[in-house]
């Protein structure tokens, strides 16, 4: 019998305008929600409420990124392993037979609206590593450009200590940072963040919410895990940290309904999570001040005037490259008589980049036999020094 409810809960407040606005989103869902707990199949009905969910969004010109539990759970099932923690050999074999399960699931559903999936498979270790970190960042990119719907896993069949402590909600917060979405979506099985365990507690009193991640916030945080879902609410409000720094609102809310998502839209009962800056803001703060450059450029006064317009940093206003600079490190951006501009994120190697500086951005293909970025540092990984 299914543990989800087919009725959206009657709303409880106007929708807020953040939901609305988000042109970006990013959708954790969990195991105890994708997994019938009685049975461990897939909860088709539910997974296809949520796709006519995702199809809506994706109608109104909005990118949507889903963070899926759920390998483990299902391939727990059809492996017959028994009930209660599993020894990590044990998870491994589970999350290599459930994958595939849960990798058609998707793509038959998306293809059902019209819609094309697609599967990506990261450990924490892709979000934290630079370059792993980059390269999953341009296939998500790419992947919305050509308006599909990037589903991600954790790579359960090789990961570790994110197997044992069931992280994907920390992931799915990375994610959201990665792409700079304006919005993380944890559907829980919980409709949010409460002063106490609701479960334990009668006089518990919903927060609907929270501006700033304080030591008081962190302790309301119960453990809601499962067996089949790892993560509790502690392990959401470690995303929110993450998210919130990131310029990401949050939003904590139940998945034990159909169309969890339209009942954000229709004002349900949930918590949001806000954050103090924009995405693209916060990722200049963190350019700005967080990195180390590796390297520097020099550029003319035409392209000291486009940058200051807003324009991105194209090739053939570059004169000179100096240091030993990987593709994504931070640079200094000094101007002809050597003043320092800002800083970004080059978006090629020091050996290309020294090849196409000066030429245009149509000759670039030819020069380095393929096709890269036509700038070599995107606005929006730029931080420059306003006066």
């Amino acid at each position: 019998m299914s543990r989800t409810s087919t009725k959206s809960p009657s709303p409880a407040v106007q929708a807020r305008p953040e939901w609305a606005s988000a042109r970006r989103i990013v959708v954790k869902i969990g195991s105890a929600l994708l997994a019938d707990r009685a049975t461990g199949k897939l909860n088709t009905a539910w997974l296809a409420s949520l796709m006519d969910d995702v199809a809506a969004l994706a109608a109104a010109g909005k990118d949507v990124v889903l963070v899926s539990s759920g390998a483990i759970a299902l391939g727990r099932n059809t492996l017959n392993l028994p009930k209660g923690p599993l020894e990590l050999e044990q998870s491994q074999a589970a999350a290599a037979v459930g994958q595939i399960s849960l990798a058609h699931a998707y793509q038959e559903m998306a293809q059902a609206r019209g819609l094309i999936a697609a599967q990506i498979l990261l450990t924490l270790g892709d979000t934290e590593e630079r370059r792993r970190y980059l390269n999953a960042r341009h296939t998500i990119e790419q992947l919305l450009a050509l308006k599909a719907i990037p589903v991600v896993n954790e790579n359960d069949t090789v990961a570790t200590t994110e197997i044992r402590y069931g992280d994907n909600d920390r992931l799915s917060a990375r994610v959201a940072s990665m792409v700079s979405a304006d919005c993380l979506v944890l559907l829980s099985d919980i409709d949010g963040l409460y002063t106490a365990p609701p479960n334990d507690d009668p006089n518990a009193k919903h927060i609907p919410l929270v501006t700033e991640i304080t030591p008081e916030i962190e302790a309301m945080a119960g453990d809601a895990g499962t067996e089949l879902s790892k993560g509790g609410m502690k392990t959401k409000v470690e995303a929110g940290k993450i998210a919130l720094g990131a310029g990401t609102n949050m939003v904590i809310t139940t998945g034990k309904i159909m169309h969890p998502l339209k009942a954000i839209s229709e004002g349900a009962k949930v918590t949001w999570f806000l954050a103090k800056s924009d995405p693209v803001t916060a990722k200049k703060r963190w350019i700005a001040g967080q990195l180390e450059p590796a390297g520097q450029i020099a550029i003319d006064a035409g392209a000291e005037k486009a940058l200051l317009s807003g324009k991105s940093l194209l090739p053939a206003g570059v004169t000179r490259v100096e240091g030993d600079f990987d593709r994504g490190d931070a640079v200094i951006i000094r101007s002809a008589d050597g003043r320092e501009l800002g800083r970004g994120l080059i978006a090629y190697a020091k050996g290309d980049a020294a090849r196409i500086i000066g030429k245009k951005s149509g000759a670039i293909a030819e020069i380095l036999g393929y096709e890269g970025p036509d700038t070599l540092i995107h606005r929006d990984d730029m931080a420059l020094n306003r006066k």
